[in-house]
């Protein structure tokens, strides 16, 4: 008899081949969740190689989904569900799966080939063995049923094959209770011009989904309840989908057009993709020959008076170097967005890390100041980046953007704004002399230190440009020394001055004075979060920050720091915000790295947390 169970939350992780479309069955999995208004966390998970040699270790892609009835902010330290689409495939994941929980393997994936490719050794098979006593494992020849469906179709085997994702979604769509309508509807527009391909893919969802609720041995089918959130109207998001929203938003409350120039690069090249589709907000995007090309184009579309950005990650960045200088000496609008990845050189380029925040801060010949701001979530990103493009407008100063691989491939529930909800991007350019000014003075500045902007061809405006330092108020060359330490200072004051702009530094939770500050920035939102709520229930001292501003500080940030015993502070890098507060504020603050190209967990927090307050107690 068949029969229903009620589950707070799950965590899914789907993994196989890099041609098995684990990221499209997560993407659609997670579709259908957000649809049910159940809240979740995603972590998709690419192989480096384009092409990796099937069956293959380095071939595995993942994709992790956690979803619950409650407010979540990680997908998840450990998976109740993993699908094993080969022996690779559990191979590598095997480790995070809790114990007792459920694996679904396709047992074609198991045979003397796949177990040779995953380095097996011979007459070892994982699921014919009693290494997985622990888990309750669930075997399906996912390849033969789903050739089975499509025996009167006249594709070949392999287009067949490609199919076998779908018979798992609908599998998956039966176990939790769904229905399939969100993915029928996405199949028919992916396929409207492709009558054979539709019909196949449907059919193979439909097979999964009967072969579940027809075969006696699947007698238990579960639901996770819609969450509780605020009331409104919401929408699944990806980090980069999010950020490309926020320029838009940016480039049409400032009133100036948006031009990106960019070179495409893992994984910051969803962007380009994303803000070519929207012509109609007058978005122009460039993909450039080189990422000197790149930025370039976009320094001259902002000294033109537009919206200039460009994107890349942390390889591009080491190239864009030259010509962020030029956009600082010049002091124009420019927005230099980083997803940042794994490094040095080409490092980890699917993999997370906040590998960049020394060289956003240092990373530039002379003294070169710029503004940094960093997203902490997905959904963040259109607020923060956002936020990065005021700045940059309002201020006549390049911005670098910092978010990362987790941030940009992750998912989450997002409550959008209205237009009426977006602070407004007031932008004023020099049209005329003013007042009493005899002739145009191109660096004389305004309270904020601020420069005016005069759109090239403006009659009576004429003004060099150019990378050789600038003589003070006339922006003529200047070779004097005392010429150049003045304006080396004021350009490190005007983004100092920035923080008598940007709002004050707040507690994300915890009490403002205790044992730990727990101080993060970037993606580690979610862990920290998580982590300290933990502690908190359990009574302990320990209290949470979380900076979107990285430069400059906000200005209250060093007397929070002092009304706490002790500041930790977790990164995914060896340890970079660490050495910066440290010197700016002359606090013991400890760190908790982590540099595998994987998320912090949660619990790998607790567990410091735990070790510190053992130590202080």
């Amino acid at each position: 008899m068949r029969k229903e169970e009620l589950l707070p939350e799950v965590v899914i992780k789907f993994a196989g081949d890099s041609g098995d479309g684990m990221q499209l069955t997560g993407t659609q999995f997670t579709n259908n969740t957000a649809m049910l208004g159940i809240d979740l966390a995603t972590f998709p998970d690419f192989p480096a190689e384009i092409r990796a040699p099937q069956g293959t270790i380095p071939g595995v892609s993942g994709y992790q989904l956690r979803f619950s009835s409650d407010r979540i902010f990680t997908p998840g330290d450990e998976c109740d569900v993993l699908v094993a689409m080969n022996a690779a495939a559990l191979k590598t994941n095997l480790k995070s799966i809790k114990k007792g929980g459920k694996i679904i393997v396709n047992t074609d994936g198991f045979d003397a080939k796949n177990l040779r490719l995953a380095n097996y050794p011979d007459g070892v098979n994982p699921i014919e063995d009693d290494s997985l006593s622990s888990y309750e494992v669930i075997r399906m020849d996912v390849t033969k049923m789903t050739r089975e469906s499509l025996k009167d179709f006249t594709l070949g085997t392999k287009e067949k094959d490609r199919a076998k994702n779908m018979f798992v979604l609908g599998f998956l769509y039966w176990m939790y209770n769904r229905d399939m309508d969100s993915s029928i509807k996405f199949l028919t527009e992916k396929f409207s011009k492709k009558p054979d391909l539709l019909e196949s893919n449907i059919r193979v969802l439909k097979a999964g989904y009967n072969f579940a609720d027809t075969t006696e041995t699947f007698t238990t089918r579960y639901k996770v309840e819609k969450a509780k959130m605020e009331p409104g109207e919401y929408r699944s998001i990806m980090g980069n989908q999010a950020l490309a929203y926020g320029l838009i938003a940016a480039s049409q409350k400032s009133g100036l057009p948006l031009f990106l120039g960019s070179y495409p690069i893992t994984p910051a090249s969803d962007i380009l993709h994303e803000l070519s589709r929207y012509k109609n907000f007058g978005v122009r995007t460039f993909q450039a020959e080189d990422e000197i090309a790149a930025i370039t184009s976009a320094i001259g579309a902002a000294y033109g008076g537009h919206f200039g950005i460009t994107t890349t990650s942390g390889p591009g960045m080491a190239l864009k170097t030259e010509a962020m200088g030029l956009a600082v000496m010049l002091e124009i609008p420019l927005l230099i967005i980083n997803i940042q990845r794994g490094g040095p050189s080409t490092g980890l380029p699917t993999k997370t890390e906040q590998s960049d925040l020394m060289q956003a801060y240092y990373g530039r010949n002379g003294e070169c100041p710029m503004p940094i701001v960093a997203a902490s979530t997905p959904s963040d990103c259109f607020s923060a980046v956002y936020e990065a493009a005021r700045i940059s407008l309002q201020h006549m100063t390049p911005v670098i953007f910092l978010s990362d691989g987790y941030i940009a491939n992750g998912a989450e529930p997002w409550k959008f704004p209205t237009s009426n909800d977006l602070a407004p991007i007031d932008v004023k350019f020099k049209t005329d002399l003013g007042h009493g000014e005899e002739k145009f003075q191109p660096y004389l500045r305004d309270e904020k230190l601020v420069r005016p902007w005069a759109i090239p061809g403006t009659a009576g405006l004429e003004h060099r440009v150019g990378g050789l330092e600038k003589q003070n108020i006339t922006g003529n060359i200047s070779y004097d020394p005392e010429n150049h330490q003045l304006m080396v200072k004021i350009r490190q004051e005007k983004v100092d001055k920035i923080a008598e702009y940007i709002p004050e530094q707040k507690l994300d939770s915890g009490p403002e004075k205790g044992q730990i500050l727990v101080l993060g920035w970037g993606s580690t939102y979610g862990a920290i979060k998580s982590a300290v709520a933990e502690m908190q229930a359990e009574g302990y001292s320990v209290s949470h920050a979380h900076l979107r501003h990285l430069r400059p500080f906000p200005r209250n940030l060093g007397d929070m720091i002092k009304n706490f015993d002790h500041v930790l502070i977790p990164e995914i890098n060896n340890g970079q915000l660490v050495k910066i507060i440290r010197d700016q504020y002359l606090v013991d603050a400890k760190a908790y790295n982590k540099i595998m190209g994987i998320p912090i967990t949660k619990t790998e927090l607790i567990f410091k947390l735990r070790e510190m307050l053992g130590g202080l107690n």
